[in-house]
């Protein structure tokens, strides 16, 4: 009888500690957690600057009011084989959504962008807060011509 209540007071203890150490490891998931909501918020926001053309061979894009739809299907099929890696058309992926892209940024930015994403991400402030915002990943350059980036560009006005 005597080791009935031995063991049974022993197994209360080993009972107790282990609910001990899943608190602890309960506390550390949830620190773990606030502290990567904590570095999200400090990431600043990026701007909206309609008048930063980018850094690159485009000074000057107007659109004509019509969307050249030829050209646009031609962007859609380069954007489908080049850009969907990652970019969705309507939310974040591994780099912003393309949707309402002009509210946002510049004709002439958006094709310095993507005919030359290097120099931009090193030199220009947009760039460089898009790259920090989406935790440094680079967008590789795809080499386009500027006849190609000009179809993603027109593409990207039917979204």
């Amino acid at each position: 009888m005597k080791n009935i209540v031995v063991l049974i007071t022993l197994s209360l203890f080993v009972s107790c500690g282990s609910s001990e150490k899943k608190k602890k490891g309960f506390e550390y998931n949830r620190t773990q957690k606030e502290e990567k909501k904590n570095t999200t918020a400090d990431v600043s926001e990026v701007p909206i600057d309609l008048n930063n053309k980018g850094i690159g061979p485009v000074k000057s894009l107007t659109f004509e009011e019509a969307i050249n739809q030829d050209m646009a299907e031609k962007g859609e099929a380069a954007f489908k084989q080049k850009c969907t890696a990652c970019h969705m058309v309507d939310r974040k992926l591994i780099g912003p959504s393309m949707k309402g892209i002009y509210e946002r940024r510049s004709p002439e930015w958006v094709v310095n962008f993507l005919l030359n994403p290097t120099e931009m991400l090193q030199q220009d402030p947009i760039a460089k807060a898009l790259l920090k915002q989406y935790n440094n990943v680079m967008m590789l350059n795809q080499n386009l011509s500027e006849e190609e980036a000009r179809a993603i560009t027109e593409y990207l006005r039917t979204l």
